[in-house]
């Protein structure tokens, strides 16, 4: 069940299949801490996704229709088992009007896409001879399970991103995340990664093939509920939360990653949560929180 109108605040509700309790809740960890969604976010425009793949919720999303683009992805981060899936974009009948009945993402090779489909989210030809790669906000390494790995390789979990963000610092930062929770958590990590669009000025000179919308920068945060107590002085900061924000566009101002630009321009600042709400405030106009209790400092 999904919900989400410009008069209420947004909510996101996964009912699930095969497996409930009797309460008729998920009987595994949530995809947010306290099981509770970022707040603040203005409501208008966007709609949560319960991210479905063979008959499971694998994680969630907050995605834009009119940009064709998610805002965030939200998942719980672990090890992988394995390697990097082979791809095949997959899209979301849950975003069409009216919808087909099913909430499951589903491969386009086996179901023919409509044109309400392709009204309602990017498509695979839209990132074809473009100048952008697929940049995943859940990345199909931060998953333990196969089928965990082949979700994130949903139209509705990836933006219009930068080779040089995407195979340079951006991904370096991916790779830092998750050797930070190998060495220092000891619980659930909980990892929420999206975007910022740039701002209100000739937005549609920000478009991919005048259809999605490309973001001027790149953040991601998480949240360890239990780490161990012996940190390194230079880790001691990172938890129990931790944040970054990466640019997009290497012409960007050096309003939010100050310091030294890179040759490339790609660079990525790591902060505390709360400077990165700070942040989303100014970009997104609303006071943001991305996580609930304990993890905020």
């Amino acid at each position: 069940m999904l919900h989400g109108s410009s008069a209420s605040p947004l909510t996101l509700v996964c009912w699930p299949g095969p497996g409930r309790d009797q309460q008729g809740l998920l009987p595994v960890p949530w995809f947010f801490n306290n099981n509770t969604p970022p707040t603040g976010i203005p409501a208008e425009g966007y709609q949560p996704i319960c991210q479905r793949y063979q008959n499971q919720y694998r994680f969630a999303s907050l995605y834009h229709r009119e940009h064709r683009s998610p805002l965030y992805s939200a998942y719980i981060l672990s090890h992988p088992d394995g390697k990097r899936p082979k791809s095949t974009w997959m899209f979301e009948p849950q975003l069409a009007y009216p919808t087909n009945g099913s909430d499951e993402m589903q491969d386009p090779i086996d179901t023919p896409v409509d044109q309400n489909l392709k009204e309602s989210q990017a498509m695979d030809e839209d990132y074809k001879n473009s100048n952008f790669t697929r940049g995943h906000l859940n990345p199909s390494m931060h998953q333990k399970i196969e089928q965990d790995r082949d979700a994130t390789f949903t139209l509705t979990n990836i933006v219009p991103q930068q080779k040089g963000s995407n195979s340079g610092p951006w991904e370096k930062l991916e790779q830092e995340v998750l050797k930070q929770f190998k060495k220092y958590c000891n619980g659930i990590m909980y990892v929420i990664t999206g975007v910022m669009p740039y701002g209100p000025d000739n937005p549609d000179q920000h478009l991919m093939k005048h259809r999605v919308s490309v973001p001027e920068y790149m953040w991601s945060a998480y949240c360890c509920t239990s780490f161990k107590s012996k940190l390194e002085t230079p880790d001691r900061n990172a938890f129990p939360t931790y944040a970054a924000v990466g640019r997009n566009d290497h012409n960007s101002t050096n309003e939010f990653v100050n310091g030294t630009i890179s040759k490339k321009g790609y660079d990525v600042k790591r902060m505390s949560l709360g400077e990165l709400e700070d942040i989303l405030r100014q970009r997104l106009n609303g006071t943001i929180t991305l996580f609930n209790g304990q993890c905020n400092q």
